[in-house]
């Protein structure tokens, strides 16, 4: 990694705060005047809660951090019974199917035959709100995948954003405490629109490229199947020489990216919290099963010494048109599971599971995580034995001498229950086949420090920014304006502008006026200044990544008595040969007949199926039918809901007057389809590929 510009002072000012800096630009609050002093349940005053000790500031964190461990096991152990964190999830059966061997790289042996099938295990969940939570919350994604190879289970315990909050897993209780409900009061739940979140976020600098992400649109996807995964840490691969290459995991979605806006997740929240749950069942039980490409950055040494940041820092990435990943595999999920609980409820996942080939880096994020996660499993599944879960268990045949303990399924079996020994009985140790580390050479004082090299708070965090398009940037200015609209402490709320500055004035001023700011606050105290050099990766965005295609979407239809049975057809076969799915939606959901008498049967009533859950809609009732239509307030919500978040509309003459209902009649553009026969179908169709008509946003929504 490049040598980093030289830091200002030790001090720090954000706003009205004054803080001390460390050497990685980490802020610390000290014990001064009548504040008490931090101190371990035994009462031993702490030096240091912002980093773990090290050997060397960029070296592996030490197992005798006594006080890491007893701050994380603390919060390993705070919920009963449900996780702590990601507790709302969803999970699915498949496969990983390997494009090449690997060999050169990494002994893995996942990775060294061409079309090999690996079973795997997905779960997907939301970060922040407990089990009952709503699936549209604004909210990282969990991506954690589970492969069960042929030398033991590795998980890939990942998010749908490639970096996170904090550089260093001491402060992850801190993080998590701060954006879960504020303990005085039980609320909020399941969003980070409150004073706590923001308060923590607002003294912690190193999460302000995280935030821009979580304020996107890749918060709030539009379904699991088109969100991405990543490992989010540098990993290691090894080959059957030792030699080392580092790696970092992306999964890429085969329909690619698609998120909703933030006023149809709300609305979506009220009319199907499960709409991701039942996404994911409906289209692996249509047999439209998801599918991800596995693509991997590896790079060596040299790389990473002269890459502008530290590949150990979890709040960096590698921008794609820096490195391009390279596809190694598919997966794909075909197979729902037979019982939630004991399936997707009782799944453990722990980044500390890989097979030999696969080894990980100094990232103390990582380091941190491989100690944290064994305990929590411990604690929620209630045994060591949960690997005797079937879920857990591994597929490869595997021997050990552990035995007893509580809910135990299986024990050694025979006299020995130990090595070494001398009756020729169990298992044996293998130096050839066996998991090896990278023995890297390590050295430095044993301290709590954070190195310098990960000082750089905004850099990355611009250079997200300036990546997307301008509905994006628009997005991100009102998902800022919104949350912090809900911090009561107007002092946060001008903290966090100050720390916007930092990243893009214009950014910072949308969120001020959006706000009602009196006046700008001065830029938080940076570190290290805002590289201004960094291009745009296009790469970063989801509009400029976008599918061109409707595959994989639905459409909602709306029909009365009456509808023309040729169009309906017409539409529902076009869309069937695009694999596109729809629902009706009739007045009542015993259905509509049609204009040759036949019966059309509806999936929901128009009371139960607003335009939020597709992403787009046709109107097609009959002109006899329109007087009552007009009527339903929830018919005329249908169509401007629709309207206002610029999905596509087509629409046949007998509908004009819901349009007009609506208050979009003198509005239609681009995106309503005047659908006056079957021949109209292609052209509808073909514009579906845009997902959204973001042009028209300007118009049904202040900037």
């Amino acid at each position: 990694m490049s040598k980093s510009p030289s830091r200002v002072s030790n001090r720090a000012v954000i706003h009205d705060q004054k803080l001390v800096r460390g050497e990685g630009g980490e802020l610390h609050q000290i014990a001064e005047g009548n504040a008490p002093v931090l101190t371990t349940a035994q009462g031993g005053p702490i030096f240091d809660d912002q980093n773990s000790l090290k050997i060397g500031a960029r070296g592996p964190t030490v197992l005798e951090d006594f006080h890491f461990r007893e701050k994380i096991f603390h919060f390993d152990h705070e919920r009963i019974p449900e996780r702590v964190v990601h507790a709302r999830g969803y999970g699915a059966h498949g496969y990983f199917e390997t494009y090449e061997s690997l060999a050169k790289y990494t002994r893995a042996d996942i990775f060294q035959r061409a079309g090999e099938k690996t079973p795997a295990f997905v779960r997907f969940s939301t970060v922040a709100g407990n089990k009952g939570s709503a699936d549209l919350a604004r909210d990282v994604r969990g991506f954690a995948v589970k492969l069960y190879t042929q030398e033991g289970n590795w998980d890939i315990v990942g998010n749908n954003i490639p970096v996170f909050f904090i550089q260093d897993a001491i402060k992850f209780p801190d993080l998590v405490h701060s954006v879960k409900e504020e303990p005085d009061r039980g609320f909020p739940q399941a969003q980070s629109a409150h004073d706590n979140f923001w308060d923590f976020i607002s003294l912690t600098p190193e999460s302000m490229h995280m935030i821009m992400w979580v304020m996107s649109d890749r918060a709030i996807p539009r379904s699991l199947r088109f969100m991405e995964g990543f490992g989010v840490h540098t990993f290691r691969m090894l080959n059957a020489k030792d030699e080392s290459t580092f790696v970092k995991f992306h999964w890429k979605p085969k329909l690619g990216l698609q998120s909703v806006a933030w006023n149809e997740a709300v609305k979506i929240n009220g009319a199907d919290p499960d709409f991701h749950r039942r996404d994911l069942w409906d289209s692996i039980k249509a047999g439209a099963f998801p599918e991800w490409e596995l693509q991997l950055q590896l790079f060596d040494q040299d790389f990473a010494d002269s890459f502008d940041f530290d590949v150990l820092d979890p709040t960096k990435l590698i921008p794609e048109e820096v490195l391009a990943p390279v596809p190694v595999g598919r997966l794909v999920l075909d197979r729902m599971p037979d019982n939630f609980f004991a399936e997707t409820e009782q799944v453990a996942f722990m980044t500390q599971n890989v097979p030999p080939g696969i080894d990980f880096s100094n990232d103390p994020l990582l380091q941190g995580r491989n100690f944290s996660y064994l305990d929590t499993q411990i604690k929620r599944l209630g045994s060591t034995n949960f690997t005797h879960i079937p879920i857990n268990a591994p597929k490869c045949p595997f021997h050990n001498f552990q035995q007893d303990g509580h809910m135990a399924m299986r024990n050694p079996v025979g006299r020995v229950n130990y090595q070494p020994n001398s009756f020729g009985e169990g298992p044996r140790e293998s130096p050839q086949r066996g998991f090896r580390s990278f023995p890297e050479a390590e050295q430095g004082p044993k301290q709590r420090i954070r190195a310098e090299s990960f000082a750089d708070h905004y850099s990355q965090a611009r250079q997200f920014y300036i990546s997307q398009t301008p509905p994006e940037q628009g997005h991100i200015a009102a998902a800022l304006t919104f949350e912090l609209s809900k911090v009561q402490t107007p002092v946060i709320r001008e903290r966090m502008v100050s720390h916007l500055l930092n990243i893009d004035k214009g950014l910072a001023g949308k969120v001020g006026d959006g706000l009602g700011l009196k006046a700008m606050p001065k830029p938080a105290d940076a570190a290290i200044a805002t590289r201004r050099d960094l291009a745009a990766a296009p790469s970063l965005s989801i509009l400029a990544n976008g599918p061109n295609r409707f595959e994989g979407r639905k459409l909602g239809i709306l029909v009365t008595d009456g509808t023309d049975a040729a169009l309906l057809k017409a539409l529902t076969g076009a869309l069937a040969k695009a694999g596109a799915v729809f629902e009706i939606i009739a007045p009542k959901v015993g259905g509509a007949k049609a204009s040759d008498g036949s019966l059309i049967e509806a999936q929901q009533m128009i009371g139960g199926g607003p335009s939020v859950l597709y992403d787009a809609v046709a109107l097609l009732p009959s002109k006899a039918a329109m007087a009552d239509l007009v009527k339903e307030s929830t018919a005329r919500d249908f169509v401007a809901d629709a309207f206002a978040h610029c999905k596509f509309i087509g629409y046949v003459e007998a509908a004009l007057p819901l349009l007009e209902k609506a208050g979009v009649a003198d509005s239609l553009d681009d995106g309503c389809v005047a659908l006056s026969s079957a021949k109209d179908v292609a052209g509808f169709l073909s514009t579906l590929g845009a997902l959204r008509l973001w042009a028209r946003e300007p118009k049904v929504k202040m900037a």
